[in-house]
């Protein structure tokens, strides 16, 4: 009789897996796309310059992600389309074109940061940019032409897979677990409440939401034909990429805080500066720093890309699915292969800024991400629109302390960037 209760938990066990598995992929992708290029950078030099002391606010950080993009899950499950066209019909055509503008404007220079992290990684091991632009857009173009759109998204799962080398490669360095457990309880660095502290705690924030995470999840909900059976799925998907955000994060901090940090802490511009100097001692875990750092603007670029091409077509009435072809979605491909054309030769410019290029769009990617939050939870409370699936009292509690908490550091991130002098 038991043998017969664990094989029939065995079977339903195998059934919800096959289930999962074939719902698994917008959640883990948006999650894990997160820790971009402009994330592992923000991650390493937090590392380099206080160790394990910020560990604890990255936990913090993985279920407020969740929060926020378990609500995409819900609303794109419920209404079938994308967040865009959402915000159009609930709100009109002034926050809509509103939301687009900012969208649009943000994802190219969050764009540009991609390719500068997926250049300079490349350049350690004397590939030139140039080859490194034409390559990274002819390896992404070919993967978004094939016109379906499951087969873009388990490739991209295998590129989120190589996002996770960060954490053999903190094992590597040995790092003390007693250290570790330090860093989880919710302390300032001997150094105090400096600039650079405050700095670095809005940096870790604000690369961990992101508004054209909101749009993304949302339309890849629709575009893989999910419906509201299928959300307790894309909800446990969001939280196993929720997770293996934060121990990605954890491992780059844990790398660079094990190698690099001394005490009053050392400044680095990038996680390419970070790869150069371990590279000299530790090859093995330079290296997959450098490999991790492209594969992380590999990332962040097929999505971000995908997110403004999804929100465009859907505001401009253009085919927008990965499941057409080319010719059958002529403006949504094209949008997409002029925004890595473009966004790759602003790189190329001759003494471009690419380090303020790289500050403005996390100063701007924090300062926008309220709008996006009120815009969403204003949808989610939309009875009309998501009925029994609406949000609840707690989700609502949740979801505006997160607003108020991010509006606060969002100011404070920006008068901090734009006065640097107010906070030492």
């Amino acid at each position: 009789m038991e043998s017969a209760w664990y094989y029939y938990k065995y079977r339903r066990f195998i059934k919800w897996l096959g289930i999962y598995l074939a719902i698994a992929g917008p959640g883990i992708i948006v999650m894990v796309a997160d820790n971009d290029a402009g994330g592992i950078t923000t991650y390493a030099a937090t590392g380099a310059k206080f160790g394990f002391n910020l560990i604890w606010l990255l936990v913090l950080l993985g279920p407020v992600a969740y929060v926020v993009q378990e609500m995409t899950v819900r609303l794109g499950a419920v209404t079938k389309r994308g967040h865009a066209e959402a915000i159009f019909d609930a709100f009109g055509p002034f926050w809509g074109w509103f939301s687009l503008i900012d969208l649009g404007f943000l994802d190219f220079l969050t764009m540009v940061t991609e390719f500068i992290g997926m250049t300079a990684a490349l350049q350690i091991f004397g590939v030139p940019p140039i080859l490194t632009i034409i390559g990274v857009s002819i390896l992404m173009i070919s993967i978004f032409v094939h016109g379906r759109y499951w087969t873009w998204e388990k490739i991209v799962l295998l590129f989120c897979v190589l996002n996770l080398i960060y954490i053999p490669a903190a094992l590597l360095v040995h790092p003390q677990i007693s250290d570790i457990f330090k860093g989880l309880i919710p302390s300032i660095p001997s150094t105090g409440f400096t600039g650079d502290f405050f700095m670095f705690f809005m940096a870790n924030i604000g690369t961990t939401i992101a508004p054209w995470m909101i749009f993304f999840q949302q339309s890849s909900v629709v575009d893989k034909g999910m419906t509201e059976k299928d959300i307790p799925f894309g909800k446990f998907d969001t939280a196993v990429g929720a997770f293996f955000t934060v121990v990605v994060a954890i491992a780059c901090v844990i790398l660079t805080g094990m190698l690099l940090f001394k005490p009053g802490g050392v400044d680095i511009e990038s996680a390419a500066e970070a790869a150069i100097v371990i590279n000299g001692s530790y090859p093995i875990v330079g290296t997959a720093l450098a490999i991790g750092l492209f594969d992380a603007g590999l990332l962040g670029a097929m999505c971000i890309s995908l997110a403004s091409s999804w929100a465009m077509g859907e505001v401009f009435g253009w085919a927008h699915s990965l499941n057409k072809k080319v010719s059958e979605a002529p403006m949504f491909y094209a949008f997409y292969f002029l925004s890595l054309i473009f966004a790759g030769i602003v790189v190329l410019i001759p003494r471009a800024p690419l380090v303020l290029i790289t500050l403005f769009v996390q100063v701007i990617a924090v300062t926008l991400l309220p709008a996006a939050l009120v815009f969403l939870l204003l949808l989610l409370n939309n009875e009309e629109m998501m009925g029994k699936y609406k949000n609840t009292l707690m989700q609502n509690i949740w979801g505006f302390l997160i607003v108020i908490s991010i509006i606060i550091v969002s100011t404070l991130y920006a008068l901090s960037a734009i006065f640097p002098e107010m906070f030492k």
